[in-house]
């Protein structure tokens, strides 16, 4: 009866050492999704503000559309590397989340 006991402990505080590590990484990857969304939006302000300044110089009609289209295509082009690196840390967050569960299913419970 004892050792049934001690085994139940054990795995009792198994289960506990694992949920925390989940947790632990799942705060983890919160921050660095945080993190990035803070950098994108710092360099996004940056970087619109740098090309009203440009805007605001230009001379000519001309110059002013080559600044815009210029800057509307590195948006596009830093938008969609941003969109691509943040759904790649959302797929890692979704594993790390679901080890656990596989590892309880592949162990049978």
């Amino acid at each position: 009866m004892m050792k049934n006991f001690e085994d139940m402990q054990k795995l009792g505080q198994t289960n506990v050492d694992s949920a925390m590590r989940m947790f632990g990484e799942w705060n983890k990857n919160w921050q660095a999704i945080a993190a990035e969304m803070g950098n994108y939006t710092k360099r996004s302000f940056e970087e619109g503000s740098a090309t009203l300044e440009k805007l605001m110089g230009s001379k000519s009609v001309e110059q002013a559309v080559e600044i815009q289209t210029s800057y509307a295509k590195r948006a596009y082009d830093d938008y969609m590397q941003q969109v691509t690196k943040i759904g790649g840390m959302y797929a890692n967050l979704a594993k790390e989340a679901y080890k656990p569960v596989e590892k309880i299913l592949h162990n049978g419970g």
